[in-house]
């Protein structure tokens, strides 16, 4: 189940990297798009603060200018007039009506309503209790939701339409009033805010429609910018690809010339203590054409690679053969070193898979796992049908590969230890083969490694395909 959930998963992740140049288009396009959808929310963040904060910075002036104005016109009256109190003046027109006010009261040291008014009488009781629960402070201007219940008790026998609750934003702002250096007591005034906050809900609504219908154009204008964008990479990698092809295929034949010449010279060559020099040429001209040859072919296979040239055949057949054939094939690599080489896998082992690649890589993975183990070390190949899965494990004692470099070890031409590497006689060629066999074979390649404790490659390839031209 697992490794079918995993199998699943590495599919869809390769399903984007099937393609490096839409891959790298694809992430160009979100780069893109995600550059001009912050330039967008900030925006909008920034046009929403400014509008929210200059209208109810206007208000709260509009408020502090109405609450000093009245408390100042309340103390001249009180003086003119050579009143003690507030009493008696109740119906007096002492107090202007603001734009959007709601209520004023004043109220004295007792919390008695002195004089005062509101819009909607029904309500004082519980504008009473929203000033006594919000203390607000002298000179302060605080904002309060009043919630109105707009379905009171029903008497028996009436019946009114079920309403939702309405919350009214208030704007409320205290100034106490003295009168001959004695206190008199406090003014509030309530302004009215809902509109604000209305507009604040519509405003935040056409600027998220805005934002959606640019984030479509955005998202277009970052295809067509990041389409453009690879024209001149694509044709410059085709071009480095083809050159890559046809060199590689070029040098096949001088260099099997050469292999040749040197196997002729050789046995040419009588076996006598005078003519040790010229073996020694040989032996290091055949090692160094050799390596050239293995290099040249690890370049066309992923020159061909690339190009999609490469045709797979599909086709059931006994991996065992095809172990036992490698694990001879580097036997003796394996007995220079003095390394043990340890094979566990049944007798018989029907796959489904390019029998040429699968082979292939084998060859990789034991090479890479005997260069890199230290003399009197362990090299294992494990093979095994799970489910409905290949699964090919290569243990070694070598040296390891650090967390670092397992993260690039894929890569083409990355060697972690370059001068080791290249003592070794690797071109950094071999796992980025190794890599795309698995590709094409949809499976998938784990390594778990831990310098100087060795490294372990899985491989897990699903059965169940269909011939077809890679």
């Amino acid at each position: 189940m697992n490794t079918n959930l995993q199998s699943f998963f590495c599919a869809f992740i390769r399903r984007g990297e099937k393609d490096v140049f839409k891959s790298t288009q694809s992430r160009l396009t979100r780069m893109y798009s995600s550059l001009l959808m912050l330039f967008l929310i900030l925006f909008i963040i920034i046009v929403f603060a400014v509008l929210y904060f200059v209208i109810l910075k206007n208000q709260e002036h509009e408020l502090d200018s109405l609450i000093n104005q009245e408390a100042s016109f309340i103390e001249n009256y009180l003086f003119k007039n050579d009143q003690n109190g507030l009493q008696g003046i109740q119906n007096q027109e002492i107090v202007f009506a603001g734009v959007n006010q709601y209520f004023y009261y004043v109220i004295n040291s007792n919390g008695d309503i002195m004089m005062g008014s509101e819009a909607n009488p029904k309500l004082r009781p519980e504008l009473m209790v929203l000033l006594k629960e919000s203390k607000i402070k002298d000179q302060e201007i605080k904002q309060e939701t009043l919630k109105v219940d707009r379905n009171p008790r029903n008497r028996r026998g009436e019946f009114h339409p079920q309403e939702e609750a309405q919350d009214i934003r208030l704007l409320i702002a205290s100034k106490s009033i003295f009168y001959k250096g004695q206190y008199m007591g406090k003014l509030y005034i309530g302004k009215d805010i809902s509109f604000a906050y209305q507009l604040f809900h519509w405003l935040f609504i056409i600027l998220a429609a805005l934002g959606t219908i640019f984030f479509g154009v955005a998202t277009f204008l970052s295809m067509v910018m990041s389409k453009r964008a690879m024209i001149p990479i694509t044709k410059a990698f085709k071009r480095q690809r083809e050159f890559v092809a046809d060199a590689s295929h070029e040098l096949r034949t001088p260099l099997s010339v050469l292999l040749s010449s040197i196997d002729a010279m050789e046995m040419t060559l009588e076996p006598s203590a005078d003519d040790g020099f010229a073996q020694k040429l040989l032996s290091n001209m055949r090692q160094e054409v050799k390596r050239m040859t293995n290099l040249v072919s690890d370049l066309l296979t992923l020159a061909r690679s690339d190009s999609d040239s490469i045709e797979t055949k599909i086709e059931t057949f006994d991996f065992r053969p095809q172990a036992d054939k490698a694990m001879e094939s580097v036997s003796p690599l394996a007995a220079s070193k003095e390394i043990s080489l340890q094979l566990d896998a049944p007798e018989t082992l029907v796959v489904m898979g390019d029998s040429q690649r699968l082979s292939q890589l084998l060859y990789i993975l034991l090479d890479n796992a005997i260069k890199y183990t230290p003399a009197g070390g362990v090299v294992c190949l494990f093979l095994a049908k799970e489910s409905q899965h290949l699964c090919i494990k290569v243990e070694d004692t070598g040296i390891g590969i650090s967390q670092e470099d397992q993260k690039h070890i894929f890569e083409r031409f990355y060697r972690a230890d370059k001068s080791r590497s290249r003592q070794m006689g690797g071109h950094g060629l071999g796992l980025s083969i190794a890599k795309w066999i698995v590709d094409i074979h949809h499976g998938t390649i784990q390594l778990t490694s831990e310098p100087g404790k060795g490294s372990t490659f899985v491989i897990r390839i699903p059965m169940k395909r269909e011939s077809k031209s890679m």
